[in-house]
């Protein structure tokens, strides 16, 4: 894998080398080994943290005690080898490794890609915040990579290989179009990082991305409160709205918490948790449709050529 400068990881190639570690919640070695051979089928070589079955003494809620999930992290990150780190599930827990993380050894390894997503949102902030590098938002090794769901795989070969993918909503809840750099992810965990040391970046001038599972509809209008009332919505230029699986109809929700903000809003997006889980890219480029429904990777030029920061798109240059 080649850093194409910018401090942005690049495309992956077959033949890469590829880590999987467990940041957050414990995994299942059965669905474990069958995601990797997922991976094995795209073409990458795969290698495991060495704590990647661990299970937290007296928190089995974890998977193995902080400071060794933190210690698979930072060695995969910091491994010349490893082109990629591949998250194998969420649940909880990553935020907790985010102290025990040596940063300035971090920052002066090639910047890579990782790819997880839910709680993993911890990580997609801290890394984008600390570090400056886009990440990868989409379905994890021991979840739906495990289960080969054909649409999750070929969107995710496209992320990681290739220059990405559109992602089509259902919905429109206010018209227009936007770019921007994507920001955001699982709104509990974005929430959750407020008035902390990894606090995401308020997301003025970017198109922020919100999605969650299992929220009752008075949660989701408080979380929104809250990153209103923190002034993270401040000047942003757009919003794309996940899977909000058993969390009830938000419509209404959404149109009066989001609504007076005044941009475009795209809904029904299929990333984020349930059974359709597609890649997107965080703290890249993206164009904002809300008019025919779609998230392009990528800005067009006049020519309509997609455009973006080096790297911030699998194979694509500026």
């Amino acid at each position: 894998m080649r850093d194409p400068g910018g401090g942005q990881p690049s495309s992956l190639h077959a033949g890469d080398r590829v880590a999987v570690v467990a940041p957050s919640g414990p995994v299942d070695s059965d669905r474990l080994e069958r995601g990797a051979a997922v991976l094995r089928s795209l073409g990458l070589d795969v290698t495991f943290g060495r704590h990647v079955l661990d299970v937290a003494p007296g928190l089995p809620h974890l998977a193995g005690t902080d400071a060794d999930r933190a210690a698979d992290l930072q060695a995969a990150w910091c491994d010349p080898e490893i082109a990629a780190v591949f998250c194998a599930r969420g649940g909880y827990g990553a935020a907790r490794v985010l102290d025990h993380l040596d940063w300035a050894a971090l920052g002066r390894a090639t910047p890579k890609l990782l790819h997880g997503s839910s709680d993993i949102t911890a990580l997609h902030v801290a890394f984008g915040r600390r570090l400056g590098v886009a990440t990868s938002f989409g379905p994890m090794v021991a979840s739906l990579i495990a289960d080969g769901e054909p649409e999750a795989l070929d969107h995710l070969r496209a992320a990681i290989f290739d220059r990405g993918a559109p992602v089509a909503g259902t919905h429109a809840l206010r018209a227009g179009r936007a770019t921007g750099t994507l920001t955001g992810g699982n709104l509990a965990l974005l929430t959750s990082l407020l008035a902390t040391p990894y606090a995401p970046e308020p997301a003025t001038g970017r198109i922020a991305f919100l999605e969650d599972v299992g929220e009752a509809p008075y949660r989701v209008d408080r979380m929104l409160t809250q990153l209103r009332q923190a002034g993270w919505f401040d000047g942003v230029a757009g919003i794309v709205l996940g899977t909000w699986t058993g969390c009830g109809d938000l419509d209404a929700v959404f149109a009066d918490r989001l609504g007076p903000l005044g941009v475009p809003i795209l809904a029904g997006v299929p990333v984020g948790h349930g059974p359709r889980q597609l890649t997107i890219r965080l703290g890249a480029s993206v164009m904002l449709d809300a008019d025919a429904l779609v998230l392009h990777p990528g800005v067009p030029d006049a020519r309509g050529r997609r455009s973006g920061p080096p790297g911030a798109f699998a194979g694509e240059t500026p």
